[in-house]
């Protein structure tokens, strides 16, 4: 099930194709980048690819691979960045899925890391796969150019350090947890969603930006706030809308938890039109950059109708 408001955010067949082609790439490029599962310990990197592999639209790489194009940085480049933001992600899953986070045995449409192997093991993979992120970013071969070497490649691990910690996911998640229970206002929702889901797709973004120009960049950060907030505004009305089914982890767990949400705070159908004006701030961001700008605007579509 979708929400209604989103249907009309249609997904061209060029960007479908598209989209595959990166997904494709991305899960080859984890593939081979993840442990192989019969290295010691095995065990635990048998669990890192469960956790990594297989699942999910891949939407944080699919933010590097056209924030890439529309600043033509280099591919190789974009790759590593892609790489290194999906395995984040995953690490953040499974930790959040613990008894000790949001406690949820369902993720991907199969049992969350926990339920699979072990509690610790699930701590294991999660700092394994942090780890992983940025050994793959600070690679020495990632930069031909050594001067570029310096400069890029320090950015990247503080763009993505930055968004990974206390400034960031990690912050984000603390204050939700100490949100359980409470009544927030929605400026005070939308500052802890800033640094829990915003912050990982702003870097996503920025990452693939690399190369871009002062005025690109700008536009980039502001396309990715915008659309990071819809992004968790959508995940909110779909788990009032949605079965489990459909979103590959447990439905109705925020309302269970006592959460606050977009649609406790400003209800469902304000929610919707919320992430509607936030998709539309998104669009104007990068509009200056016209058909360059193309991938970015039809993901931003592709994020409004996800049904996941």
């Amino acid at each position: 099930m979708m929400c209604n408001l989103h249907l009309s955010h249609t997904v061209d067949k060029n960007f479908q194709t598209w989209a595959s082609i990166k997904q494709s790439r991305i899960e080859h490029l984890l593939d081979i980048t993840l442990p192989p599962s019969d290295l010691a310990p095995i065990n635990l990197h048998d669990a890192m690819r469960y956790s990594t592999l297989g699942g999910g639209k891949r939407v944080r790489a699919l933010l590097c691979y056209a924030a890439a194009e529309l600043c033509e940085t280099d591919l190789a480049i974009a790759d590593a960045a892609a790489i290194a933001v999906e395995l984040i992600h995953a690490y953040s899953l499974v930790h959040d899925d613990m008894p000790c986070m949001d406690n949820d045995d369902l993720r991907r449409g199969k049992p969350s890391c926990h339920k699979q192997y072990d509690e610790p093991t699930a701590l294991l993979v999660g700092d394994s796969l942090q780890s992983l992120a940025f050994e793959v970013l600070s690679q020495p071969e990632l930069f031909e150019n050594a001067s570029l070497l310096v400069n890029n490649q320090i950015l990247m691990l503080n763009i993505l350090a930055k968004a990974s910690g206390s400034k960031g996911m990690a912050g984000g998640q603390a204050m939700d947890l100490s949100a359980v229970g409470n009544q927030l206002s929605q400026m005070e929702l939308e500052s802890m969603h800033h640094l829990k889901t915003g912050a990982l797709i702003q870097a996503s973004a920025l990452l693939g930006a690399l190369n871009g120009s002062a005025s690109q960049l700008v536009a980039v950060r502001s396309f990715a706030s915008n659309i990071g907030l819809a992004f968790q505004v959508i995940d909110d009305i779909l788990d009032v809308e949605a079965n489990s089914n459909t979103l590959g982890k447990t439905a109705g767990k925020d309302a269970i938890s006592n959460k606050p949400t977009y649609v406790t705070i400003l209800g469902l159908d304000v929610a919707k039109q919320h992430a509607h004006n936030l998709y539309e701030n998104a669009i104007v961001a990068i509009a200056p950059f016209g058909i360059n700008a193309q991938r970015l605007r039809e993901l931003a579509g592709f994020i409004m109708q996800r049904s996941f």
